[in-house]
């Protein structure tokens, strides 16, 4: 069984915590190396994200905070990372942030590399720092070569991981892991998986983000209609076989996109027979 991880992100009603607190017991039966908690634009989540860490760690899993930069000063960040030090956090996820809408890039970190070195240099080995690659190139890169670089420049800025997009064709990850050892970036790369559960939902969400789903996914979801149940059925028959393939490649982990939902996780597991 490969070690897993697991992204939530943070709820934004009292109710919806509570449902999260059940789904985590749940995925906690899959032993999870840490789960991290995601980070809205302009820290708009900030304290949902610092309330689900607090409570993953107090149920003593590992916990790593998404950590964005985008807009924030250096003062701010040095705030952020005492608070999650008080907290018990030693993990991050360390990233640029998307922009909000109508927002210019203004604070004191350009890119996510920016943020890595001062981690760094605020804190020196106290957090593992983890951060995003793009196997099939950052939609806002102006090349794969320079995308590349910009994983090389987070690396050498000191990430201890990287943890990618999601993706549906094993290639574009193995060529990228090659890609990167070429340039001597010998970081663990960590596949990120998303669960298929609602076709338009991830037709969308992959358009927007830039990860491409196959033609043959796309025209089988889109024939299943609102058959909600053969979707999920295609789904994590699909997903299954992606990890299973990851993992003959020697994928060094399964990082799960869980969208706060247990079950379609639990399955994919249940078939590659990493549920234990």
């Amino acid at each position: 069984m490969l070690p897993i991880s697991l992204e939530f992100f943070p709820p934004k009603t009292p109710e919806g915590s509570a449902k999260l607190r059940a789904v985590r017991q749940q995925l906690y039966a899959l032993r999870p190396e840490f789960c991290s908690v995601t980070y809205g634009a302009g820290g708009s989540t900030q304290d949902g994200t610092f309330r689900a860490v607090s409570e993953i760690l107090a149920e003593g899993v590992r916990a790593a905070s998404h950590f964005s930069c985008v807009g924030a000063t250096r003062a701010k960040v040095r705030e952020e990372l005492g608070m999650l030090q008080s907290l018990g956090a030693r993990q991050l996820v360390a990233l640029r942030g998307d922009l909000p809408s109508g927002y210019g890039m203004g604070g004191e970190f350009h890119y996510a590399s920016d943020l890595v070195e001062f981690i760094r240099a605020e804190t020196g080995d106290t957090f593992r720092i983890e951060v995003a690659c793009y196997p099939e190139v950052h939609p806002q890169a102006r090349s794969p070569e320079t995308d590349m670089q910009a994983f090389a420049a987070k690396v050498r800025a000191g990430a201890d991981s990287a943890i990618t997009q999601y993706f549906f064709n094993a290639d574009a990850y193995f060529r990228f892991v090659d890609e990167a050892r070429k340039l001597g970036l010998d970081v663990p790369v960590v596949p990120g998986v998303m669960p298929i559960t609602n076709a338009s939902q991830l037709l969308r969400f992959s358009d927007g983000c830039g990860a491409e789903v196959p033609r043959w996914i796309r025209l089988r979801l889109q024939g299943f209609g609102d058959d909600a149940a053969a979707i999920k059925e295609f789904g994590a028959d699909v997903v299954a076989r992606l990890c299973e393939r990851l993992q003959a490649g020697g994928a060094p982990a399964i990082h799960f996109y869980t969208m706060n939902q247990a079950a379609p996780v639990l399955e994919i597991c249940r078939r590659t027979g990493w549920s234990g």
